[in-house]
């Protein structure tokens, strides 16, 4: 009878071991699956992003069949397109219509921008549908002259910037530019492709703050193509975490991680001195006063000698026609009342119009991006001083009275605080 009971509890035994086997290559067939599915999907989505977001092969393609048809030229065209030594490297592109990459060209390295029509999105696999592209170089006219197209810029330019006394030496300037072989002549091809740059707000008000040196420069364009010099160190503080960690990870914990990979003090005060002076420079400037409507530090750069660049002028904006685009606008609320990401004014509720004046001058905006980057390592012997200026400065309102001299007392007193602690080291 024992002998009976044991090789049939061995069986049950066996059996019971061999289901389990099975369950357990089943449980990891299925998670093998699961994996490659979902890597697979992730390669298809990221696949399919790359190829909508970077078309700088349709870019160079386009600007150059336009080159060789002679309805467009610039000092970039014959190395873009005949001698092929501008070259673009890793694409650097947030949307499809607006390319951008790193690029090199001779002994600059620079990034390239270039304008693309409306892509329609098409599926992995399928030829994409041809671009629908804007009506682009058809002006100035055959037959436009030199003195006409001058007439046309100047126009332009009041259109942007207001009734301004130096234009006629910014048109003069523009024209420089558009001679791109250097010949002495402004040719047709020339022209229609600076009329093109001169549409794009961030073209126009590089060339306008590039001379002080707070924008990159302008190395060379194509068409609506263009190459500016690329500032090595960027954004002027922040860490770009992974985005699976952004959501866990506080928000204070953030800002504390944003500083921890900034240079020295004494570096980062000469960087925020370069920021005051671009306040400065545009708070009444040569060609009227401008608001920065997106002061965040992802467009703010600085070079190998520390000194700052605008690297994304799209959030600057003319006073009068910041001006303008605010009287146009109706309010229920101070919130209906915003430009860009943070110029804002307030609600006259009487009128349900927005009023024009802003409610927080540029210096003030400055100073809250600078504050936690000039704090964190200050010296000790004046962080109280700092602290208290800085504090100062972003209380500013612009429509508090004696405004003008305010923000001129607080920007004056702030720069020689920040210079009587870095006057006599060499990062001076």
């Amino acid at each position: 009878m024992a002998k009976a009971l044991f090789p049939r509890a061995w069986v049950k035994k066996s059996f019971y071991f061999q289901a389990r086997i099975s369950f357990v290559r089943v449980k990891y067939l299925f998670l093998t699956w699961l994996t490659v599915l979902v890597v697979s999907w992730v390669i298809y989505v990221q696949y399919s992003a790359y190829t909508e977001l970077c078309r700088g092969h349709e870019c160079k393609n386009a600007i150059c069949d336009k080159y060789r048809k002679g309805i467009i030229d610039g000092s970039a065209c014959s190395s873009l397109c005949d001698k092929e030594t501008l070259y673009m490297g890793r694409c650097l592109s947030t949307l499809p219509n607006n390319q951008v990459y790193t690029g090199s060209w001779g002994d600059h390295d620079g990034i390239v921008h270039c304008k693309l029509g409306d892509v329609a999105h098409y599926e992995l696999g399928e030829e994409p549908e041809p671009r629908k592209e804007a009506p682009m170089f058809d002006k100035p006219t055959r037959g436009t002259s030199v003195e006409k197209f001058k007439e046309m810029v100047l126009n332009h330019l009041k259109s942007k910037l207001g009734e301004q006394a130096n234009l006629a030496s910014l048109v003069s300037k523009i024209l420089s530019v558009t001679d791109g072989n250097k010949d002495g002549r402004v040719s047709l091809p020339e022209a229609r492709s600076t009329w093109a740059l001169l549409q794009m707000d961030e073209v126009l008000l590089g060339l306008l703050l590039q001379d002080r040196g707070h924008t990159p420069r302008l190395l060379g364009f194509c068409g609506d193509l263009y190459m500016t010099e690329r500032i090595p160190y960027g954004p002027l503080y922040g860490l770009a975490l992974p985005w699976p960690l952004v959501s866990w990870v506080p928000h204070g914990v953030q800002r504390t991680m944003d500083q921890w990979f900034t240079p020295s003090w004494p570096r980062k005060a000469k960087i925020s001195m370069g920021l005051l002076e671009l306040v400065e420079d545009i708070f009444h400037g040569t060609y009227g006063s401008f608001l920065i409507c997106d002061l965040a530090a992802a467009h703010l750069g600085y070079t190998e000698r520390h000194e700052l660049r605008l690297t994304d002028t799209r959030g600057v904006v003319p006073e009068d026609q910041f001006r303008r685009s605010m009287r146009a606008l109706k309010c229920e609320t101070d919130a209906d009342c915003m430009y860009g990401a943070d110029c804002q004014t307030s609600c006259d509720l009487s009128e349900r119009r927005c009023r024009e004046e802003p409610v927080r001058p540029n210096l003030a905006k400055a100073c809250g991006t600078l504050k936690d980057y000039l704090l964190r390592g200050a010296p000790s012997g004046m962080r109280e001083e700092l602290e208290r200026q800085l504090y100062a400065c972003m209380a500013l309102r612009g429509n508090a009275g004696q405004m003008n001299m305010e923000h001129s007392l607080i920007l004056n007193n702030l720069k020689a605080l920040l210079w009587r602690q870095i006057s006599h080291t060499k990062d001076s």
